[in-house]
């Protein structure tokens, strides 16, 4: 196979960085797209070993921040000709944390999960547009499960979060409601992007085991919950094979708008 340019968000981490590992040993260049370039240094260096190829590379960027995607896009137009592969997985899940608005005012959950991965797939069409077989795929979850509740709805009118207070904020209900959005994005972005031959499509994912880190995020009265949970999740390797059979198997080279 020819080797494909790969980016993945948030590939320091979870299936972030099983993706990367997948792809890189399958002789892909990979470009790992990170927020924390400290804490993300030897999982760079994990993933050129256990892969044993040098064609990975590690770049800054925060899917929260304008600023930052813009800066790493122009990275990449700089660098590469054409992009083959864009994988939006980084994501914001803090369970428990307090009210947070991104650099652009955008509640913090919304602005990662589906502001984020619009802008950053928008300014990266012309070089995905440039490749023979250009693929975009959407981290999804099955939390958009409370949709099948006709009476669950997305409140429109407050889609950044900008009516929001400590009083009545929730992480679960903002991460759901995201991932919702971005399954809603995902189907009219392989509409408008269908003319540039750049498929888009979403998976959804059915829980994957969370690393320890990941645990203590979890607020301690829910964490003994988690942790049950995860014994029973699938590691991280399933769902980055899956990742990868979407964006690279002949299989799916004509689907887009699918979920």
């Amino acid at each position: 196979m020819t080797p494909k340019t790969v980016i993945i968000t948030g590939a320091n981490s979870g299936i972030g960085l099983a993706a990367a590992t997948t792809f890189a040993e399958k002789g892909h260049n990979v470009i790992m797209a990170c927020r924390n370039l400290t804490k993300s240094h030897p999982f760079h260096q994990e993933v050129i070993n256990k892969s044993n190829n040098p064609s990975v590379s590690l770049k800054e960027l925060d899917v929260s921040s304008f600023k930052s995607i813009e800066k790493f896009s122009k990275e990449i137009e700089r660098e590469f000709d054409h992009i083959d592969i864009l994988i939006n997985n980084a994501a914001y899940f803090n369970h428990g944390s307090d009210y947070k608005l991104s650099p652009e005012g955008i509640e913090i959950t919304f602005a990662t999960n589906v502001v984020g991965p619009f802008l950053l797939t928008q300014l990266l069409k012309k070089l995905l547009s440039g490749s023979d077989d250009p693929r975009v795929l959407n981290a999804g979850s099955n939390i958009i499960k409370h949709f099948l509740n006709p009476k669950k709805e997305i409140d429109f009118s407050n889609l950044r979060g900008e009516y929001v207070n400590d009083t009545n904020h929730s992480v679960y209900i903002n991460y759901r409601n995201s991932k919702m959005a971005l399954l809603m994005l995902t189907f009219k972005m392989a509409e408008e992007f269908k003319n540039d031959g750049i498929k888009v499509n979403s998976i959804q994912i059915n829980g994957a085991k969370m690393s320890k880190e990941t645990l203590q995020k979890v607020k301690p009265a829910w964490r003994i919950i988690a942790r049950i949970q995860n014994l029973f999740f699938r590691p991280t390797e399933y769902t980055a094979k899956l990742y990868y059979d979407l964006c690279a198997a002949e299989e799916f080279k004509n689907q887009t708008g699918k979920h």
